[in-house]
């Protein structure tokens, strides 16, 4: 996996375009998902963040460090 993706699943939460990135879509599709519904968010202010735990289990990649996919 990418260095760059890793680093940002290591985080607790993520920008939406980090979302768009590790999903390979683009902006418009990812705040649509947002919006929808379809992927967890918090709102603070103007700001967007997706929790990263529930996208790590929706790739199906492992919550703890170290271990393998689940």
């Amino acid at each position: 996996m990418d260095r760059e993706i890793v680093s940002i699943l290591s985080q607790p939460t993520c920008s939406v375009d980090d979302y768009r990135r590790i999903m390979g879509i683009s902006k418009n599709p990812a705040y649509e998902a947002v919006k929808r519904g379809d992927v967890p968010s918090i709102r603070v202010g103007g700001c967007i963040r997706i929790p990263t735990a529930p996208l790590k289990q929706m790739l199906g990649l492992a919550l703890e460090p170290g271990r393998g996919p689940a």
